[in-house]
């Protein structure tokens, strides 16, 4: 378990400085072929709804079953190399540097004024449209998004990646690769999709409430709220969001920049109103994008030791 700790360990440092390099073959793309060839031959009526279940179910089998026999396989041969492939199959499913170079895409042109160019990049990693957004509204968007995906890209794969190694990491990554491709609630994806987006959220529910609360722990509250009062409106905000895990990530982030994340977004066109999270002390500018960013690192490294410590107790014990 200690060389279990080391690799996780190794392939956070990885993601942060090397993340997904352009061009390399990435797993979660073989997934998606996967996962999009499977969607083509069975979501169909009137066994849509049942074929929803086999599809995350076959999708995650594979996943887990091919990073186990990589892993053991190469455990088998040599103690080094079981090391290394279990490192970088870990590295490879976690997020940080691909999220944060995401935010900084936005954030350059952003403070530059080339609200064009901020828009485009905007559009890039959110499904709502962008043509018309001001600094405050491109902002929300980025900010919502980091916050959203610190857990669903890094300290969800991380929790499974502690339970149940590599294979276990794979496996969440297999769940929420079909959750982000037809777990919708429309008219082709609705039936289909259900299974996703319930197993998604089952394997998210915990990490999430771990990460935001960490976030709420970890790092500098704006308007100097005492814990209690800091916990006690994230409380109240995050049941808010139609997300049941998504709002205790943004509410944090709202609580602890003394800002309001929700509001209204449009989706090809399609008017949505989304309830506010937190208290606007202060307005949504192009800097909370960084602060975002920064909360992410804080709630990464505090949720590896937080888990870290807790295996090496648990072993010593």
């Amino acid at each position: 378990m200690i060389s279990h700790i080391f690799a996780i360990g190794l392939a956070l440092i990885i993601d942060r400085i090397v993340g997904d390099p352009h061009g390399w073959p990435h797993p979660v793309r073989w997934l998606g072929t996967l996962v999009s060839n499977l969607t083509a031959k069975w979501n169909r009526p009137p066994n849509a709804f049942r074929n929803g279940f086999f599809l995350v179910l076959a999708t995650a089998a594979a996943a887990f079953g091919t990073a186990y026999l990589l892993v053991s396989g190469a455990y088998a041969v040599h103690w080094g190399l079981g090391f290394l492939i279990e490192t970088l199959l870990i590295a490879s499913g976690l997020a940080q540097k691909s999220l944060r170079d995401a935010a900084e895409d936005v954030y350059q042109p952003l403070i530059q004024k080339d609200w064009s160019r901020a828009r485009e990049k905007l559009s890039w990693i959110v499904g709502r449209d962008t043509a018309h957004l001001d600094e405050s509204e491109i902002t929300r968007g980025v900010v919502e998004t980091v916050s959203e995906n610190t857990s669903d890209g890094i300290t969800a794969p991380l929790f499974w990646a502690f339970l149940l190694g590599a294979p276990g990491l794979w496996l969440y990554k297999a769940v929420n690769t079909c959750d982000s491709m037809v777990g919708y609630k429309n008219e082709e994806f609705a039936k289909f999709g259900y299974a996703s987006a319930r197993l998604d959220d089952v394997l998210n529910f915990i990490p999430s409430r771990i990460t935001g609360a960490l976030i709420l722990l970890a790092t500098k509250n704006k308007r100097n709220l005492t814990m209690r009062q800091r916990f006690a409106e994230w409380a109240r905000d995050a049941v808010k969001h139609p997300s049941p895990n998504s709002g205790w990530l943004e509410a944090a982030t709202a609580v602890q920049l003394g800002i309001e994340l929700g509001g209204v977004n449009t989706y090809k066109g399609i008017r949505s109103d989304r309830a506010r999270m937190g208290t606007p002390v202060y307005e949504l500018e192009a800097k909370h994008i960084k602060e975002a960013v920064l909360h992410m690192h804080v709630a990464t490294i505090w949720f590896y030791i937080l888990f870290a410590v807790g295996v090496m107790i648990n072993e010593f014990a």
